[in-house]
């Protein structure tokens, strides 16, 4: 049977299949250490939670408009306001089932057959398939150490051609962990503006910094399109949340798309996010951030005694992108015989590279500092077999 053409140009997201075999192992009793999905150990904020449940008691459970609920899209304004110092209407913000969905409608609005984006090369999977659905050519240009892993102003300007209409980035990156300081940002708006195109910014790990401060692309252009998300530093992540902040000019036609796609996100969810950006619940984001700081620190000390720590430590969210190639030409086979020799979960750079994937890895440190030296140590016995 044959399906849309454009569905069948998206691939497989294989640390699916590795999850499935890594959690079938422990249901038989093994010891897995879980490294390859991008969700940490921790649960839901308390303060979230009790929102949550006072929205469901109060009965909360109705539509909300499809930009969002209003008191969340205030909300999330004021954030911008508070850590950025720069002042969002919160008419610009729109409210959507994940990250997920404000990627989609970008996606929608921004690109459709014959025309052309550029985003870095390796990047998230799902970015350049929403890109393929809306009918658009992804233009993957390969990063590396020497542009700090990201798409910056020169690779930019060297790639875009009379199709491309956008230009994609994700700062702190996945799997990367990399980001774009406020000088390389500046640089790309400003590349992109004179190419006559848009920019999309994909800011979902933005909290998760490690090396200098969080910083946004609205603080620096009100024309740039960004998505972020209640999962990753608010610890959302089953409660699928996320935003949209647009340029003036895009919300009419957004809305229209959000009436039409999703309706509206959930609104349970929506009440209990706004407890997110309590100072109470502040305090617990924050002892988390360092927390995974330190799950950085000590996971870079392992594998600089394997000889295997990158070049460039990451700044941001929670992965370390790893050179393999000294050991395997085959990321996905390689990520196979961890698991079943050693019971280390980690994910094949064939995910997210099209240039190279076969020789790199993503490590999530996602889980403890003491499940993390017993990772490295099982790591180190592998590699010894090599």
């Amino acid at each position: 049977m044959s399906w849309n053409s454009r569905v069948e140009r998206i691939a497989p997201f294989r640390v699916m299949s590795l999850l499935e075999t890594a959690q079938a192992r422990e249901a038989a009793g093994h010891d897995v250490i879980h490294l390859e999905v991008g969700e940490p150990d921790f649960p839901t904020p308390g303060p979230v939670i009790e929102a949550g449940h006072a929205a469901l008691s109060a009965g909360h459970t109705r539509y909300t408009p499809a930009a969002g609920l209003p008191a969340l899209r205030e909300a999330i304004a004021d954030h911008y306001a508070e850590h950025f110092g720069t002042r969002v209407d919160p008419r610009r913000i729109l409210v959507t089932p994940g990250a997920s969905g404000a990627l989609l409608l970008a996606s929608q609005l921004l690109a459709g057959p014959g025309d052309r984006v550029l985003m870095a090369d390796p990047n998230y999977p799902c970015n350049r398939h929403f890109m393929a659905l809306a009918g658009a050519e992804v233009d993957a240009v390969p990063v590396g150490p020497a542009s700090g892993w990201q798409l910056d102003a020169g690779l930019v300007d060297a790639h875009w051609r009379d199709e491309t209409r956008l230009a994609m980035l994700a700062t702190p990156s996945n799997p990367t962990g990399h980001m774009l300081d406020a000088g390389q940002l500046s640089a790309v708006v400003e590349t992109v503006a004179a190419r006559g195109g848009h920019l999309l910014v994909d800011e979902i790990y933005q909290g998760l910094c490690y090396d200098f401060a969080p910083l946004s692309v609205a603080s620096i252009t009100a024309d740039a399109f960004v998505v972020n998300s209640f999962s990753k530093y608010f610890g959302m992540t089953g409660w699928r949340l996320g935003w949209l902040l647009a340029p003036e000019a895009a919300v009419e036609p957004l809305a229209r798309l959000a009436q039409n796609v999703f309706l509206a996100a959930s609104t349970p969810a929506q009440h209990a996010a706004l407890a997110a950006f309590s100072p109470e619940c502040r305090d617990i984001l924050e002892t988390r951030r360092s927390e995974l700081e330190r799950r950085r620190d000590a996971l870079l000390e392992g594998l600089s005694r394997l000889g295997l720590a990158p070049s460039l430590p990451p700044q941001g969210a929670f992965y370390l992108w790893l050179d393999i190639s000294r050991y395997s030409d085959d990321s996905e086979a390689f990520c196979q015989a961890l698991l079943e020799e050693e019971n280390v979960a980690i994910t094949p750079g064939t995910d997210f590279a099209l240039l190279g994937g076969e020789h790199h890895v993503r490590i999530a440190f996602t889980t403890g500092e003491a499940r993390l030296e017993e990772a490295v140590s099982r790591f180190e016995r592998f590699l010894a077999r090599r």
